[in-house]
């Protein structure tokens, strides 16, 4: 890729600052992803059947918010930019939100699963207002596609750090603040995340800036940014492997919690394995940007997905006496994800200025919001389809499984995310944006801002 000049090249203090924003929403995130289907089913009291219906409407409704979110803050003009100010908005909601959704209170069956809906629905388009920008941001932090990429994977460092974090202290630190009630413990335990969560977006907001501005004189219509959308079909692959990639990472990390109670047995190692698939993938993640400099984003991105795909299927052939082998499972998994989601990213903010080059308007946020659509309709599906095949396999909280719940179970864990993971890779295949696309992109779009070109 080009080098970037000084003027596009971030400071260390800036992307940490920058990537603090991602451990503020993934420590609350990733705590959901992992915990709350088991805290609905074996703390709230809710149906399996019933949560994952919850699932489904909810983040369906809030996936269509995302499009709406990314055209408001396309359109948001602020002395601190278009898509920064929205960290200083909604912190706060997001943290007390967070907390409201671990409480349990003292209503009747039917008055719980209105609680559950109001306050995760309330949660899921927080989320949006404060994630469409922030994803947003990194389209416009530099006009640079290589600090893009350098930026997107200190972002995903932050995200399984939280992660880390999350995996490792959520069950001790709700057994220390509950004293056996979990109800409490996962309540006192939200406090205490929410309020991090608070403190680090605003930590963000003060640390970063936005540095890439729409072409002089281009004014953007709703309209002709969907047709651009619509016509941009990078992006569409790009929208296509998101949404696949939520559903087998939903899946997976959403049936970890019964597949070490009900079919291992031991619920506390349960930590263990987050834990070292998350060390897994921040060794990962690390590497991305020099791999993808070596052998390009695409491809770096499909074979990771094969490997993700091959170690998932092991998952099929181990038992209650194979932990080594699961252990040993759970870091090739997860040393081969650490690179997909920074990918991700920064394959979609080349897609973004591939949109400018070619239309000469830029709509960063639609772009990303459009793509969020994509991943909440993947956690929505994926989230909705393991509750459904817990429910449809016989599974009852807190008591001792047929047959028939535990193969529902293991088959979660290993086939059902082995083949969507293998799915993944066909869009990817088509995907065209490679480095030197790119170079060419980002050497027009320098010359065209600095000569004031509009057409």
């Amino acid at each position: 890729m080009s080098k970037p000049s000084t003027s596009e090249k971030l400071s260390i203090k800036e992307k940490l600052g920058f990537s603090a924003g991602e451990f503020s929403s993934s420590i609350v995130w990733q705590t959901l992803m992992f915990f709350l289907p088991a805290f609905y089913t074996d703390t709230y009291g809710l149906s399996a059947a019933a949560v994952g219906t919850m699932f489904l409407a909810v983040r369906f409704f809030d996936a269509f918010n995302d499009p709406i979110m990314g055209v408001i803050a396309d359109r948001t003009n602020t002395r601190w930019g278009k898509f920064r100010p929205y960290l200083l908005w909604f912190a706060v909601p997001y943290g007390v939100l967070a907390m409201l959704m671990f409480y349990t209170p003292n209503f009747s069956d039917q008055g719980k699963v209105v609680y559950a809906y109001i306050t995760y629905g309330l949660m899921m388009v927080v989320y949006t207002a404060i994630m469409i920008p922030y994803n947003s941001w990194v389209g416009v932090i530099s006009p640079n596609s290589e600090e893009r990429t350098s930026v997107s994977s200190y972002k995903f460092v932050f995200a399984y750090l939280a992660g880390l974090t999350v995996q490792a202290l959520v069950l001790p630190m709700v057994a220390y603040f509950g004293s056996g009630n979990d109800a409490i413990g996962y309540t006192t335990t939200m406090i205490v995340l929410g309020s991090i969560s608070i403190l680090f977006f605003l930590v963000t907001f003060f640390s970063a800036k936005e540095r890439v501005q729409p072409e002089a004189k281009v004014k953007s219509k709703l309209k002709e940014d969907l047709k651009d959308l619509w016509h941009n079909k990078d992006w569409i692959l790009v929208f296509i492997t998101s949404m696949l990639l939520l559903i087998y990472v939903i899946i997976r990390s959403g049936d970890i919690m019964y597949y070490f109670e009900y079919h291992l047995g031991n619920k506390d190692l349960a930590t263990s394995f987050m834990v070292v698939g998350t060390v897994a993938v921040l060794l990962g993640v690390l590497p991305t940007k020099w791999l993808s400099a070596k052998i390009g984003k695409r491809k770096l991105f499909i074979i990771s997905l094969i490997i993700i795909s091959v170690s998932q299927i092991g998952f099929y052939f181990t038992g209650p006496d194979d932990i080594v082998l699961i252990f040993a499972l759970q870091i090739i998994f997860s040393l081969a994800s650490g690179p997909t989601m920074p990918l991700m990213w920064a394959m979609l903010a080349d897609t973004a200025d591939y949109s400018e080059w070619k239309t000469h308007r830029r709509a960063t946020g639609l772009i990303f919001s459009a793509t969020n659509m994509s991943i909440k309709s993947g956690v929505a599906i994926g989230g909705a389809a393991i509750m459904w095949i817990l429910a449809y396999t016989g599974y009852e909280a807190n008591q001792s499984q047929t047959e028939e719940s535990i193969y529902g179970i293991k088959m979660l864990m290993s086939i059902i995310p082995a083949v969507m993971a293998a799915i993944c890779i066909i869009p990817l295949l088509f995907y065209k944006l490679d480095d030197k696309k790119m170079i060419e992109i980002e050497a027009d779009l320098k010359a065209r801002k600095a000569g004031g070109l509009t057409d």
